[in-house]
């Protein structure tokens, strides 16, 4: 049943005012009418607000109409006034349109006066969802510029890590086990791995992180948690899990649903400072209809939602619509990155979900993570197992890398490992070096974003040239990027930057061996 129409209505005469209400109730409309008769209890309803509608009259003995509609315009401009008057020259009433009113009825002529209610009525509601959906769309416009500069910040400062990282590694390999040095390097190689975790998360923010995506069985990736949560939150601040048996399969990265679950764990117990209670709950969800929520647009069908609740300090209206902007924190300086709920942003977006977020002020917060569910089985949880000797070998590696400081680690790298390397800084130069070059080539090593010849173009040319040549490429950048240029595909195998000699060599010697290639681990 709809609400009551809220109405203002500015009229002197109490029998007047009388024929407005028996014309609305005649028609069904439901209504609540507040009488006024004066300037200044106009004003001060205007300051209260409440109110969907403003019905007044043109003439009255202290207060003219058009004063009345020029303040309605300056303080509640989306609401429709409507001018219900005994007498209204036609000069009175262009202006009065011209002024802002939405339209005029004379009392001589009362017919028309219902239609005017509802087709003003309906046109504020068309008005204000149009508004609403703008500023979604201005919103998610900000969002992706933000994702786009993000995603590319994060690309340049991966290479810078690959070198960092890098070279920290061959250092300590040289250096013997009681080296003072090695302290140092040691702390030099953990804040470089950090600083990789974090420029993936501001990645994941932009949707650019390439995914490895398998069906997963949600609870199964939840319990495997529930002892790393337990270590995040406080001892003061419980936690209730409530799993339906028997949820639907989701395709994810679960790497990246293990970091969705993290974050809000870690919002929830920030939020949570003097304890309380943190409530994970999964449950199944069908949408009959497109549905939108809190921003997100979600399409008909079946969702896995993934629930997190906490009785925190919550949060108001204007914090709720920037908890999701990157670097947005309501923390104290040096308490927060501002990346938490962005980077969860970034993957649900790249999971095609929905994220929506429910706050009152001193009662806590709740947010709902929409998945797509899938109808294929579960696979297993993958366990990566750690190799005691970095791989060797004697191939020959076409090594093509426009960022110098990469390719000559990469580089040192493959040659002190026993790879013959043949380098080259784009594509036309690694055609030109592959044709000259006497005998085999086995890997072409790539990056994928250069410019004028990509790495896909690349391999495709060298391949008539070279059937038998292998392909690794190496990126920093995005799965959209990736896609982009025809490489985010099952079939090809991506070496992540940034990347230590370590995981690199690991990663030439599985191509090159024919081994399935797994994540990159060191």
């Amino acid at each position: 049943m709809r609400s009551p129409m809220r109405i203002l209505h500015l009229e002197d005469n109490p029998k007047d005012a009388e024929f407005v209400q028996a014309m609305l109730a005649a028609e069904g409309l439901p209504f609540k009418i507040n009488r006024v008769e004066a300037r200044d209890a106009f004003v001060a309803a205007l300051e209260e607000g409440g109110f969907d509608m403003i019905i007044s009259d043109y003439t009255l003995p202290s207060y003219d109409g058009h004063s009345a509609l020029l303040a309605a315009q300056a303080k509640r401009p989306e609401v429709p006034f409507i001018f219900f008057s005994g007498t209204l020259g036609e000069e009175h009433a262009i202006r009065a349109l011209k002024d802002g009113a939405t339209d005029y009825v004379l009392k001589s002529k009362p017919a028309r006066f219902v239609s005017a209610v509802v087709r003003a009525l309906r046109e504020a509601e068309e008005k204000a969802e149009r508004k609403r959906l703008e500023e979604q769309l201005r919103q998610a416009q900000k969002m992706e510029a933000i994702g786009q500069l993000a995603g590319g910040i994060a690309h340049d400062f991966n290479n810078l890590l690959t070198v960092i990282n890098g070279y920290s590694e061959l250092t300590l390999l040289k250096l013997p086990p009681d080296h003072p040095l090695r302290t140092h390097l040691k702390q030099i190689r953990t804040a470089g791995k950090r600083a990789a975790s974090l420029t993936n998360q501001i990645l994941a923010f932009s949707r650019k992180q390439v995914l490895a995506a398998k069906v997963l069985d949600l609870n199964e990736v939840l319990e495997a948690m529930e002892k790393l949560l337990r270590r995040l939150i406080d001892d003061d601040i419980a936690i209730v899990t409530k799993l339906k048996p028997g949820i639907g399969r989701i395709k994810c990265d679960s790497g990246q649903i293990e970091q969705i679950l993290m974050n809000l764990t870690v919002n929830a117990r920030d939020a949570m400072p003097s304890g309380g209670t943190l409530i994970i709950e999964t449950a199944d969800v069908k949408l009959g209809e497109k549905t939108t929520a809190s921003g997100w647009e979600l399409e008909p069908g079946f969702y896995v939602v993934l629930t997190v609740s906490d009785s925190g300090c919550g949060m108001d209206e204007a914090t709720q619509a920037r908890i999701f902007e990157p670097f947005f924190t309501t923390k104290e300086p040096g308490k927060g990155t501002g990346l938490g709920l962005s980077t969860v942003y970034g993957i649900i977006k790249q999971h095609q979900g929905a994220i929506t977020v429910y706050s009152e002020v001193g009662k806590g917060s709740t947010f709902k993570v929409y998945l797509p569910r899938v109808d294929d089985l579960a696979g297993s949880r993958e366990t990566v197992a750690h190799e005691a000797a970095v791989p060797t070998g004697t191939e020959t590696v076409l090594l093509v890398e426009d960022s110098a400081m990469v390719r000559d680690l990469a580089r040192m790298a493959l040659e002190t490992h026993g790879y013959t390397v043949v380098a080259a800084s784009n594509g036309v130069e690694a055609l030109r070096l592959a044709d000259r070059h006497q005998g085999p080539v086995h890997l072409l090593m790539t990056d994928v974003v250069m410019t004028g010849m990509n790495g896909r173009q690349l391999a495709e040319q060298l391949s008539p040239r070279r059937p038998e040549t292998k392909v690794l490429y190496m990126s920093g950048y995005s799965e959209g990027i990736l896609t982009h240029h025809g490489i985010a595909n099952p079939n090809v195998t991506l070496l992540s930057k940034p990347f230590t000699p370590t995981i690199l060599l690991r990663k030439v010697r599985e191509v090159l061996s024919g081994i399935p290639s797994g994540a990159d681990k060191e």
